[in-house]
């Protein structure tokens, strides 16, 4: 830092790609700190360094981190902003490395510093590299391969072809699209690797234009299939010339001296590459036309997704029964339950591996909401003794939030931000909350968190075709922690009437195990909520049962039918139902109208 000049250093968590789950040679933070959740923000000074995340990984910080780091619960960056504006004197240089930050993320530390008299100084040199030295893990060199049509349903061809029709349909009329997220180009070319732990993708850039395809990738690294499968139509408009990686900064410079506009997408961009491209020639908007895309799923994906989700849970089913007999005994921790659900689900066709590390957590260690650095596609909290009453009233609430949330009809071009509370009513009632977010997108055979589908502010409109999670919890720091995640499909509602052109939407919930009947407080629960409980577990055993029979698991069969047995629907909840439904109606009635004001 001395020698750049640099009076302040900021390292981020991401990747050049701005990736969630980054491979080993790109955990900068973690190397520095020690820290390994996935999300944070750590800044060096000459005297002093402090690391910035949110709720999820508070207790986790503290655990990992040293005497040298400041622990700042926030991820603002104003927060940060104003750290560093106490830390660094009048005239001095706070620097980063500009391939490792998304333009808005620029721009936000650009606005918190403006005025202050201290300089924001790019350094594209990384100087945590050039600390790490030959210590460093060396790049990814597995094979990158493409995916079996049986699993894609749309061609790579195909594909680009939608893209390209979107460019001509732009009021703008873009000449290209710049790809920097890999799930984009993994999925534009029906291409997968394993850069990444647990997420199929491989480092590259796409380069799309109206008559050329540019595919910057380690080309060593693909399968004779793959390289066939690019360039079967060379030369023409769909023929994929494939370039260095890292000479896509060079590439994209010499395009954008001609008469050009380059379309992108601003959450997966990094300011780098970004301001190699003139203003004028911008096209911006926070998506990729590929980003939006991907997020809706075609009939065969949407098939492919929920038969997954019926192999998972045979092997869900397997490990709950598993536990049932090992907890009380003793004989299981928390690393060998998650090392034996890896084995389960393995042991499933078509099973290529976790989506990320298995998150398996007991007692206080429960209220890490993200205990092993991962998030999983379902989420099921047990208990094999008495549960406290705190426990038990803070499970069903939870459980209510799933359910109001997974049986919600709503009006098309909704955004899932004005439906999210419906999640979190039932803890809202009596003080309780959970500090993330509710839901995500997932993809196919790609990475486990999928942009831009969910319930945040910065997600798209929910749209029939999307697989989202729906993930309510409550965790009690240091006591105990509960969540209840399933992974839901947009689909359309049926309704008695149809107010528009277009039909009303509602969640198909593709997750098939059921919850733990020990931690249901049945007299919490309104009749509807009831019916909707029994409906889906319905569901479980038409689903379910067949492929737990066909696999010879008469044990875990049994263990299905004792755990689906319809609730009955008794008067204890009756006195609720109808002022339930009407704080529901009248919570989305608020919410939409103030969306449209």
């Amino acid at each position: 830092m001395r020698a750049h000049g640099v009076h302040a250093y900021i390292v981020p968590s991401t990747d050049a790609h701005m990736s969630e789950y980054i491979a080993e040679r790109d955990a900068r933070l973690g190397w520095l700190t020690g820290f390994t959740g996935s999300a944070g923000t750590g800044v060096v000074t000459q005297d002093k360094a402090a690391l910035w995340t949110d709720s999820r990984y508070w207790t986790q910080a503290e655990r990992q981190l040293d005497c040298n780091w400041e622990l700042q619960r926030t991820t603002w960056i104003k927060s940060i902003g104003l750290w560093i504006l106490e830390a660094v004197p009048v005239g001095g240089n706070i620097s980063l490395d500009p391939f490792l930050f998304s333009i808005d993320t620029w721009n936000s530390y650009s606005q918190a510093l403006h005025g202050s008299g201290r300089t924001l100084l790019p350094i594209e040199t990384n100087l945590v590299d050039q600390v790490w030295g030959d210590q460093r893990p060396s790049p990814a060199s597995g094979e990158i391969y493409s995916l079996p049509t049986a699993f894609t349903g749309s061609s790579w061809q195909e594909k680009v072809a939608g893209i390209r029709q979107q460019m001509e349909q732009h009021v703008r009329r873009p000449t290209a699209v710049l790809l920097s997220g890999l799930e984009e180009t993994a999925w534009l070319f029906n291409l997968r690797g394993d850069d990444i732990p647990y997420n199929p993708v491989f480092y590259a850039y796409t380069l799309l234009t109206n008559t050329t395809i540019s595919l910057f990738v380690d080309e060593t690294r693909l399968a004779a299939a793959a390289r066939q499968s690019l360039q079967a139509r060379c030369p023409g408009p769909l023929c994929v010339e494939l370039q260095q990686y890292g000479q896509v900064g060079a590439h994209l410079r010499g395009y954008t001296q001609d008469n050009v506009t380059v379309w992108l997408g601003t959450e997966y961009t990094t300011y780098g590459l970004y301001s190699i491209i003139p203003q004028e020639k911008l096209l911006e908007d926070s998506y990729s036309p590929v980003m939006l895309a991907k997020a809706v799923k075609n009939i065969k994906e949407q098939e492919l997704l929920r038969a997954a989700h019926v192999r998972d849970a045979v092997a869900v089913i397997q490990y709950l029964l598993w536990l049932e007999k090992m907890v009380p005994q003793g004989q299981v921790d928390e690393f060998s339950g998650a090392q034996h659900i890896d084995t389960l689900r393995q042991a499933q066709e078509h099973s290529r591996g976790p989506s990320f590390q298995s998150i398996s957590a007991s007692g206080l260690n429960a209220a890490l909401a993200h205990y092993r650095d991962g998030t999983t596609d379902i989420t099921r909290t047990m208990h094999w003794g008495v549960p406290t009453p705190l426990q038990k009233e803070a499970y069903t609430r939870v459980l209510m939030g799933n359910i109001d949330l997974s049986r919600l009809v709503f009006p098309p071009n909704t955004a899932g931000r004005t439906v999210e509370s419906f999640a979190r009513r039932a803890l809202w009632d009596v003080g309780l909350n959970y500090g993330h977010g509710t839901g995500h997108g997932i993809g196919n055979f790609l990475s486990v968190h999928e942009w831009p589908v969910g319930f945040q502010s910065n997600n798209v409109p929910l749209t029939a075709g999307m697989f989202t999670s729906i993930e309510p919890g409550y965790y009690r720091d240091g006591e105990f922690g509960i969540r209840i995640e399933d992974i839901a499909l947009v689909v359309e509602a049926q309704t008695e009437h149809q107010s528009g052109e277009e039909p009303f939407l509602t969640f198909e919930v593709v997750s098939l195990v059921p919850y733990d009947r020990n931690l249901i407080d049945l007299s919490l629960l309104s009749p509807e909520q009831i019916r909707y409980l029994n409906a889906y577990y319905e569901t479980i055993r038409a689903r379910v049962g067949p492929e737990l029979q066909r696999q010879q698991l008469e044990e875990e069969y049994r263990w299905l039918q004792r755990s689906t047995e319809p609730f009955p629907l008794g008067s204890a909840a009756t006195a609720t139902a109808t002022l339930g439904t009407l704080a529901l109606a009248s919570l989305l009635s608020a919410l939409l109208t103030g969306l449209q004001a």
